[in-house]
């Protein structure tokens, strides 16, 4: 298992060596207004720090579309250039990153962030300055109930809880439960809350609700009180670096049951921490490369052309985002943020990699999710499709 300066270290390289195709700036740069034959695309995410492969494999993906759709001529006949930044996976420093990408960089339309509190922070800029944004994958409600220009391309977590709980019982037959959820992000808390709801509204028993803090690294305490409740499942709704680390204290201290979570478990430095301690494990995500669907397949296809990998469901996430966002640009009359909003507001039907997107009224995805099985060696396994 690396340690988390390690993790941190080959975040930060890989994210210097990716970012060469586009235009990455560090605190302090300043740039020119977007030349007249351009239309910017403002990005941030966590290209550095605990979460940085959530931000790297969504840039990738965003990329990946941008190039796409410039090769084909871009947008009204502009190419699309794209500026990114890195938050190192802090709410301040997003809000900071949007601030330049609306001020300095005078972008049409921002892409982020993947974690709720982040996006939640800077949403509020880009809504004060009333510049479209797009998550590619905050789930949590709140995101989008900042205000009428945010919006996001991915299921929101009242779903995805909905989605475990009914897995937990309807497929794995198990009725007790425990919790253990972040209780410094968004995500986990509000995760946690509709997995327990839907499941004591199915009969389910939560035996225990424990918490931790993003950044700890000793869960011993709670895991001992967790195992003395007997739950057949642990529902851990967290994000990759705490979760690997939960897995294999929970085995350590001898805990047999089952572990669920959400789409924040989607990282292959999840197996590399955790080790056989999360295997059989399952997650809700927002894609499957195995399904047969021929955009899905083409999509991974193209992206392993590119990249040498295949993509996660926060490439996927990326991938869409941009899609969705190049798709009400063209539709839209102009290039002014209102007209963007407006175009964003009316997509309905568009068939992306993670299915058919519409946007309603929230400004949220309706869409399906997918539930995944942890098969080891950095590999996730398709179980079943559940729709809203």
């Amino acid at each position: 298992m690396p340690s988390q300066r390690k993790i941190q270290i080959f975040g930060a390289l890989f994210a210097l060596a990716i970012f060469g195709v586009a235009c990455t700036k560090k605190g302090g740069d300043t740039t020119t207004a977007a030349a007249s034959n351009e239309i910017v695309f403002g990005e941030y995410g966590s290209m550095t720090g605990s979460e940085s492969t959530f931000g790297i494999a969504t840039h990738k993906g965003i990329m990946m579309a941008v190039e796409e759709a410039n090769k084909t001529g871009g947008i009204k006949g502009k190419q699309i250039k794209v500026v990114s930044y890195d938050d190192q996976g802090k709410s301040d420093e997003a809000v900071t990153t949007v601030t330049k990408l609306i001020t300095q960089d005078k972008v049409n339309l921002i892409l982020g962030e993947v974690a709720s509190s982040r996006s939640i922070a800077a949403g509020a800029v880009a809504q004060q300055y009333k510049i479209p944004m797009v998550s590619p994958s905050s789930t949590n409600p709140k995101v989008t109930q900042i205000g009428d220009y945010i919006f996001r391309v991915c299921f929101i977590d009242p779903f995805q809880g909905a989605v475990m709980a009914k897995f937990a019982i309807n497929n794995l037959k198990f009725k007790k439960a425990a919790v253990f959820r972040d209780i410094r992000s968004d995500y986990s808390m509000g995760l946690a809350n509709y997995f327990i709801e839907e499941f004591k509204k199915m009969g389910g028993d939560i035996v225990i609700d424990e918490s931790y803090a993003s950044q700890d690294a000793d869960f011993k305490t709670q895991l001992t009180k967790i195992k003395s409740k007997n739950a057949e499942l642990l529902f851990v709704p967290g994000y990759y670096t705490e979760v690997g680390l939960i897995a294999r204290q929970a085995r350590q201290l001898g805990y047999k049951g089952t572990l669920l979570g959400g789409d924040g478990w989607d990282s292959e430095k999840l197996t590399e921490i955790a080790g056989e301690a999360i295997l059989g494990g399952y997650f809700s995500n927002h894609f499957a490369p195995e399904d047969k669907n021929p955009i899905v397949q083409n999509f991974v296809t193209q992206y392993k052309a590119k990249y040498g990998e295949v993509p996660n469901g926060l490439a996927s996430m990326g991938y869409d985002a941009a899609l969705v966002a190049i798709d009400a640009i063209k539709r839209a009359p102009d290039t002014t943020p209102a007209a963007i909003r407006d175009a964003l507001a009316a997509t309905k039907n568009f068939q992306a990699v993670t299915g058919i997107i519409t946007i309603n009224s929230e400004r949220n995805a309706v869409k399906p999710a997918v539930v995944l099985k942890v098969a080891g060696n950095q590999q996730y396994t398709y179980v079943t499709t559940i729709n809203p």
